[in-house]
Parts: structure tokens; sequence; C-alpha cells
């Protein structure tokens, strides 16, 4: 039970653990709880001016399972105010907040399914408390209606083999959401140690991905750029995506698709652009010599299963034909990177780092590193691989890896209007990203992936571009000369606009770095006591001066919009609003975006 003053705030049960005749031990500044042949250690950590942190932690016996249970729909303070929830993991249906969330039996680590790339053990309440579960702890959640519980057990896919494991988790209560957040950037989420590539958020990025698919071509990447050019749009680096290599590993140039990668990027250069190159971390078990030399070297993930042995697979191979490259061995990531380098000696400028995510790896696997942070220390190590080549690159998953100033992008979205992966997806994401000490967010590229039977109109493409104008980057693929001249004209008009306030952004990164704030925070950032912000979940902040609220509906041309706590000036119109309230009907047609600067803002 944690409490504000006599305000009770959070009600956590042990489950499993402690019957009533359990006894207490106590000592300085905690105690001990014994019974049912397990014991807890209760201990207060600090308990500075309107800050109190506690540690929870027992250590485990293989074969015995720790249970506790946070009770998500208790209410707090005075007036008995529900609570609400925020972080947990990134998800293709990203609801906010994330009580809405359903789980059953989950295993807390990095993986493909649902699109849980970035998954911090961290929950942050309206009470003002907060819930980092340590990276040891073999964890699984269950999530209904009422209760998230947090088990630790030593099952798959965490490593089974050592006798004893901890179930530790640290609560920090404070004043309020904000506060408390800022407390656990401080002690558990770290910040990021510098900003990414500052071209990469003053211009867009452009990717061959969805407008070409694969295979690609010099050609075709050439006349790309040319395009891009002749239709007067600027460029942070091009992007050439899959399928660019001889085959999939070999990190070696096709040369019938790509003749002479050395002059190509030349006059890339000459056309004002950056290049960069789509990488993964498989090789396909076709892809020889590359194939059998990692192999031979111990290279690749094994797992413990010799049934199993190497075999994974990932979306551009079949089952069991291809190796996921083991991170978790300093050879193998320095033969990884060496071929990276010799690709940059043709004059690539750098990368865009793909997958990552422990799940890929063979189940159950037998590599270096740490026991207790098995599987998901694969991820960190890839990442911080990825990290070393500087803040022009981009990955897409994250696990204890805020402190790296590169771009962390969204997962793949559909092209549709709704919760399921779509646009009504975007600020959710922006916003769990945040809020799990992720800022440097790129967005997916504008209009989504386009996959299936999924059809990309005009005015799909035309919103999902102004819902990113206020994000930290943007993304084009499918182009707006794909559509029509009006869309032409849109695109230039809110290109042009994100780029006015990239200075604006960079700042607010840059206070990323010194403060740890959030670049998008949610719009409860301004006053955390706020109800109706609380639950606001289709705007979002740009720092502290900007309210963005784009229309997320197909057909709607207006909508209704929470301005929070401040004085705000309307983007489109200059009227000044006063905030803590509801504007109505805000008309929007596809051409307008709606947006709100505070009163006292100046743009440099």
């Amino acid at each position: 039970m944690e409490t504000h003053g006599d305000d009770r705030v959070q009600r956590i049960t042990f489950d499993h653990d402690f019957t009533d005749d359990s006894d207490i031990e106590t000592f300085p500044k905690g105690m001990r709880l014994y019974g049912n042949g397990h014991s807890v250690e209760i201990r207060e950590v600090e308990d500075s001016a309107g800050f109190a942190y506690l540690s929870i932690s027992r250590t485990l016996r293989k074969g015995q399972i720790g249970s506790d249970v946070l009770h998500l729909h208790d209410t707090f303070g005075a007036e008995q105010t529900p609570l609400h929830w925020y972080g947990g993991p990134e998800l293709m249906e990203q609801y906010y907040p994330i009580e809405k969330l359903r789980f059953v039996d989950y295993p807390y680590i990095t993986k493909e399914l649902h699109s849980a790339a970035i998954i911090e053990r961290y929950w942050l309440s309206t009470a003002g408390v907060f819930f980092y579960v340590d990276k040891e702890v073999p964890l699984f959640i269950d999530q209904n209606d009422q209760v998230l519980r947090f088990t630790a057990k030593k099952e798959l896919p965490y490593y089974t083999y050592d006798d004893e494991f901890v179930f530790n988790y640290r609560i920090g209560v404070a004043a309020d959401a904000r506060e408390a957040h800022q407390k656990a950037v401080e002690r558990v989420l770290n910040q990021p140690v510098d900003i990414p590539d500052e071209r990469m958020v003053r211009q867009p990025i452009w990717s061959t991905w969805v407008r070409y698919r694969r295979p690609i071509s010099q050609q075709t990447v050439l006349d790309f750029a040319r395009e891009i050019n002749a239709y007067g749009f600027k460029n942070a680096q091009l992007d050439i995506d899959d399928l660019w290599e001889v085959c999939y590993g070999s990190l070696t140039f096709n040369t019938i698709t790509f003749p002479n990668v050395t002059e190509m990027t030349e006059t890339l250069r000459e056309m004002g652009f950056r290049v960069t190159l789509w990488v993964h971390p498989f090789i396909n078990k076709n892809c020889d010599p590359w194939y059998t030399e990692a192999l031979s070297k111990g290279y690749l993930v094994k797992s413990h299963n010799e049934t199993i042995g190497y075999n994974t697979k990932w979306w551009n191979s079949g089952e069991n034909e291809a190796s996921y490259i083991n991170f978790n061995n300093p050879d193998a990531v320095e033969w990884y990177r060496r071929r990276l380098r010799e690709l940059q000696e043709l004059g690539i400028d750098n990368f865009k780092f793909d997958a990552g995510e422990t799940s890929w790896a063979p189940a159950d696997p037998d590599i270096e590193g740490s026991t207790a942070l098995l599987p998901s220390s694969q991820t960190v190590n890839f990442v911080r691989m990825c990290a070393a080549f500087g803040g022009m690159i981009e990955v897409r998953t994250g696990w204890g890896t805020q402190d790296l100033p590169v771009f962390v992008r969204m997962l793949d979205f559909d092209t549709r209007w709704g919760w399921n992966n779509g646009l009504l997806s975007l600020i959710p994401t922006l916003l769990q990203m945040n809020l799990n000490g992720y800022p440097f967010v790129l967005p997916d590229m504008i209009g989504g992936n386009v996959y299936g039977d999924d059809i990309l109109t005009k005015e799909l493409f035309i919103r999902w571009l102004e819902a990113s104008v206020f994000m930290p980057s943007i993304q084009f693929s499918k182009t707006p000369w794909d559509i029509d001249e009006e869309s032409i004209t849109i695109s230039k008009k809110f290109a042009q606009l994100h780029e006015t306030y990239s200075d604006y952004i960079i700042q607010r990164m840059r206070l990323a770095v010194s403060h740890g704030t959030p670049v998008n925070p949610p719009i409860w950032w301004l006053d955390p006591t706020d109800k109706i912000a609380q639950t606001i979940y289709d705007e979002y902040l740009l720092g502290e001066d900007i309210v963005v609220a784009p229309v997320l509906a197909e057909f709607a041309t207006t909508r209704d919009i929470y301005l929070p706590k401040g004085t705000w000036r309307d983007g489109n119109t200059n009227r000044v609003h006063e905030g803590g309230r509801w504007i109505y009907n805000y008309t929007a047609p596809m051409d307008t975006l709606p947006y709100f600067v505070s009163a006292t803002f100046q743009l440099n």
C-alpha cells in the first residue's frame, strides 16, 4: 500500500506468498515478511522532500513463483479519483491510457509478436506512482480490466539453467505523474547522452520501401532522387531499402542491379542527397560463402535444443532457412561492423537497422553474457552496436537503451484509419515511447506500408502527414506526386511547417539530454491533475509550447479539441484561447492541421 499523506494512492497484493499468520521482522527503514516458504524484503531506499522510493525484493528457487498484483482501478485522493496508467510495452494496437490493454502469461521481452519492440518494465499512474521491475527478473505479466499482475518464474523464453533468481522491483511515489516520471528517469530509465543527427530533424527522410518494394536497383534509386528534386522537396537522406544485397546477410551489393555503387553515391551526393542502407541481423542459409563463414566461426545464435540448432525464420526466409547473428559475441559484432564499414567505403553514409528483437533468435538461446539478462541482452547488444555508427542511424527496438543518441523508429504501420495498427495508433505510440524514455521518435512512413489489400487514399496520406508534423522527424516513401497536384502543394506546406519549428524540436531534444524531459509529452504534462487531459489519446505536445490536435477520422472536417492549462494562440487563425476547456467542432478541412502555440512562445 502506498500513500500520499493520509490518502491511499496504490494497493499492491503479494499473491501466493503470505498468509495472515506470516512473520514480520522490522529493521531500520524496512521490514521482512516470512511465510509459505517465501520471504520478501521491503526497504525504503529514499525519503526526500515529496518523494518516497521503495525496493521490494526476494530471492526465489527454481520451481517457485513470485506474483504481485497492482490494482489498476483503485481511487486516490480526497476526491477518490480513478487511476489511469502509462508506460508498458510498445504494441501493434497501442491503446492509451494503457489500462485498456490485455495480457495473459505474457513474457516481457522484446518480441516481434504484437510489435513489442520497446518493452521497458515501467508503469506510471496518475496518482504519481511508478513501478519499475528490475532487468534480472524473468518477468511475465497478466492484465485485465482490474489488475496488472507481475509474475517471476524460471520458464522459457528466459534462461532456465540456474537454481536461484531474483524478483525485485522499485516503487516511486511523488506528488504527481510528471514529477514521478522525472524521478524515474533519474533513477531507472536514464536519459540520452546527446541528440541524433539534426538534418534528420529538419528535412524529410525518403525511403524506397513502400514505393518500390523489392528488389531495388541503382537506376531506380537515381530516378527517385531526381523526382524528389524535380518536385522541389528537400531531403535529410535517401534510404535504399530491401533487396539490394546479393542474398540476405551478404552485406554485399548485387552487381547486376547495382553495377557501380561508388558512381551512384557520388551522383546522389552531387544532387544533395546523403545515402543510407537498410540492413538486418540475419543470414539466410542459401547465402554463401557468408553463411558458412559465420557458422564456422561461431557467429550465429544457437539453441540449447539441438533439434533447433541455429535455425530461425524471419520475414525474408522460410521456416528454419535463416540464422540470427549473435551480437552477444564480440567477435561476431566486429565481423558485422567491419562489413558495414566496407559498405561505407563505397559512399554509403549510414544505415537503417531493422529487427533486433529477442524473439527472432532460436528458442532457448545458448549465447554469451549474464544469464540473468538473457534473452533480452541480445537486443541491447545489437542496438549498442548500431549506435556506434553515430546519430544518423535509426533502430526500431530498445531495452534499457534510452541513453543512446539515435532515432528509434515506430514499427511498421498498416495503411488504415483505426486502432488496428492504423493512424489512430500513431499518437498513442508516440506517447508510449516518450514515457518510456525514448524521446527521439521516428514515425513510420507517411501513410503506412500499404500491405495486402490496404489502400492509401489521398485523405489518409494528408491526415497522416499532418499528424506527424510536430514529431521529431518526417519520413516519406509513397510520394505526394503519386497522388495529385494538390497533395504536392499540401505536403510542401507541412514539410515547411515542420522545418519552421525544427529549431524548437532540436531545443527540446537538447532538453531531453540535459533534463530527461519528453520531446512529445501527453497534454497532461502541463497539468498532471487535469482529469480530462489524463485520458486524451489523439492530441500531443511538442515541448510545453505547442498543442497538436490532428484530424484522425475518415471524412471528418471538424473535431473537438481539449486545450490544457495555459493561454494558447491558434496556429491557423491567431485567435487566443484559455486552456482547461474544450473547443467544440473546430473546422479543419483536409489542408488544415489544428495546432496551438503558447501565447508567450517566441519562435527564434
